[in-house]
This record gives C-alpha cells, structure tokens and sequence, in this order.
C-alpha cells in the first residue's frame, strides 16, 4: 500500500534529502503534503514537481503570495494553507501515514506533538521536540501508539545499534555519541569568528542555524538530551566523542566490553531511508564505504573549555525541571544574534550561561507550559543580548 507523507520542511536540507529518497520508490511512497517556513517560490517549484493535496507557509503574512503563485503556475489542485495550527492540522489528517518533522527550532514543537497525538509514524529531525518536550513527548509517543523513529544521524545509530539488545543488556550499557567537531577543531582564536566561517562545516551540508549549533558543539548537546528521552538512558550513560571523520555516526558499548558502531558515509539520505523503510532496509542512494581507501580513523574528547554548550547541556539535563527549554531558547536567540551579526561567537555561549543563571522556572508539565517557558525565555534572551 503506498504511504501518504506530510512533509514539514521541504525546502531546507533534510526535507531535500527525504524527497531525493521518495523519488527512488514511486510506488511506495506519495507527498501528500509540503511544508515551508518562508520560501514561497521554492515551496511551489516543489509544489509543480511533486503534486501534493496541501501546501503550507509557516509563516502567515506569506499566505496570499503562496496562494497567487499556486494559481499562477497552474496548481490550483493543490490547496494552500499557513500558520503553525495548519502544520498541526495536516500532520493529524487520516490520510496521513507518515510525517516527516524536518522543521529546525522549537517551531517544530506543537506539530510534533499533534503527529504523536494522531498516532503517526514520525520521522524526527526536530531536536528541539524532544529537548523541550521530554518525558511528556515520549508518554505521549506511547499513549497515543505512535512509532518515534529518529532521522538524525546519531540517534539513528544507536537506535540500529540497539536493536537487538535485552532490557537487561540496555541496563548496562552506555551511549557513545561521536562529534565531528566542527570547523573549529584545532583554532582557539574565536572572538573574531564570522558566521560565514561558522557555517562552513567540513563534513555535512546544513542549514545556519544547525551549521553554528555544530561549530559551538551545542548540536552535541542538543543530541545528548535528546538521547537520554530516546533510549531511557541517564546523563551518565552518554558519552560524546569527536570523530572528524564522521565514518562512526554513533556507538554502543556493552557491559561485556563489545562496541556496537553504525558506519556509512556522512549522507543523511542513509538515515532518512532507514526510518521511512524501518524495519525494512531501503537503498537511499548514499555513496558506499570504500574501506581499502580509509586512512584514518581519528577520536578525541571534546574541548570542554572551548565548547562550553556541551556542558551545559549535561548540566540542564541533571538539573532537571524546564532547564532544557530555557537553554534551547536562549540559543536559538543567541544563534540568530549572531548570524545577523549583533553578537559574538562566544557571546552566544556566554547569553546562554546568563540565561541559564537568571531564569529558572518550575518544570512543564503541559506543551501550553512548555511553550509559555520557551517564549519567556525568548524574551528575557533578547534583553540580555540588547
């Protein structure tokens, strides 16, 4: 039976990579419904290529623009909708087998948990989700009989390397998240950093906001919280260490000593295949490994001095309560900041350890609490930066 996907994200670069692998299974797979932030002319070249039911712009004052431009390319067939509730809306529509949650920051919140709701099969790339959203995601995940299969790279990983194993095995083991370390590795002078040096990773093709997230190590630290509510294991059990070159997208290692690695090439076509398919394996299209050319194979820990967000990510993670929200909020903020060039690269860390000082609210036990604390985090963010 083919599956109907509702695709959030389109045009940023897993939402690319989820439709370069549809388009090897026509049979298998049909795009019931394309998702943008702002891009309107993107959102309607894929609109005329790919033929979906629904096509949503995030962002609301773009609504008339996506509507004149569907009609104006002939695609009146297609029905144009904008706003977060309309992201929500067709994630939850029957027709509806699986949604992909390709939308970068806590935007992706409410959809996730409306697919989760509706008892979808979630393909998630959303960290933000999972980092704010904690044990109240995965209660809802379960209540709600859907299936979380995690796109990123490394989550990806460890739920292969998992697999197999007993609760009693789980029990014991431990996480290995691998870092490819970013752009940054070996420069210590980062004052002076510009964001186009920021975003330029050596390793994989990604949007601004994850490229900078990944130069800090936040993106790591985003991963290990993410990790903890995935698998059920505690901040001790996971350790992170940088792979520059992202050969071994993540590891597990048992109580007996055996290492369990997923190794690929660093494609995220390979994950993406995997989770649509699951529990079958698909073909991506990814390139293969060609161990006779492998030279090395390099590990190191992380630079804690250097990289503070990583620390801080196990920090909030212990602490507990919305910690987790009012650090992913502040360097969001800190993020775009910096981007637009009104801070520094360490200032973002350094907002963020602000952040993490002066605002501690009581624990979320609701998405509307969850929400409420991000925004004021958002706020109180801006006045620190300002």
């Amino acid at each position: 039976m083919v599956q109907k996907i509702a695709l959030l994200g389109a045009t940023g670069s897993i939402g690319r990579s989820t439709l370069d692998v549809v388009s090897l299974y026509p049979d298998r797979y049909e795009i019931y419904a394309l998702t943008a932030g702002s891009r309107v002319d993107e959102l309607v070249r894929l609109c005329a290529k790919w033929q979906p039911k629904m096509a949503v712009i995030a962002d609301e004052s773009r609504y008339a623009e996506l509507a004149q431009k569907l009609l104006d390319a002939g695609l009146s067939h297609v029905t144009p909708m904008a706003g977060s509730a309309a992201l929500c809306e067709i994630v939850s529509l029957p027709q509806v087998d699986v949604a992909v949650l390709a939308i970068v920051g806590a935007a992706g919140l409410a959809p996730t948990f409306a697919a989760a709701k509706a008892g979808k099969r979630l393909l998630l790339a959303n960290k933000e989700s999972v980092v704010c959203g904690g044990e109240l995601l995965m209660r809802t995940v379960k209540a709600c009989h859907a299936e979380l299969l995690p796109v990123d790279s490394e989550h990806n990983a460890i739920f292969q390397c998992l697999a197999s194993a007993t609760p009693a095995a789980r029990a014991g083991a431990r996480l290995i998240l691998t870092a490819s370390g970013g752009p940054f590795r070996h420069r210590y002078d980062l004052e002076n950093v510009t964001p186009a040096q920021a975003c330029a990773h050596p390793n994989w093709s990604m949007g601004q906001k994850i490229s900078v997230d990944s130069a800090t190590l936040m993106n790591k630290g985003l991963e290990v919280i993410e990790a903890s509510w995935l698998f059920g294991f505690t901040p001790d059990q996971i350790d992170v260490v940088v792979h520059p070159q992202s050969i071994i997208h993540s590891m597990v290692e048992y109580a007996d000593g055996c290492v369990l690695a997923q190794m690929g090439t660093p494609d995220m076509k390979t994950p993406i295949a995997y989770s649509l398919g699951w529990p079958e394996r698909l073909d991506g299209g990814s390139g293969r490994l060609d161990f006779t050319k492998m030279r090395d194979m390099t590990f190191e820990a992380p630079d804690l001095e250097r990289f503070p967000q990583l620390a801080y990510a196990y920090e909030t993670l212990r602490s507990g309560g919305a910690a987790s929200i009012v650090l992913n909020a502040a360097n969001e903020i800190a993020v775009e900041a910096f981007l637009k060039n009104k801070i520094g690269f360490l200032d973002i860390a350094r907002t963020c350890r602000t952040m993490m000082d002066t605002y501690q609210p009581s624990a979320a036990t609701t998405l509307e609490d969850i929400l409420a604390i991000d925004l004021e985090a958002r706020r109180r963010t801006r006045e620190v930066i300002a």
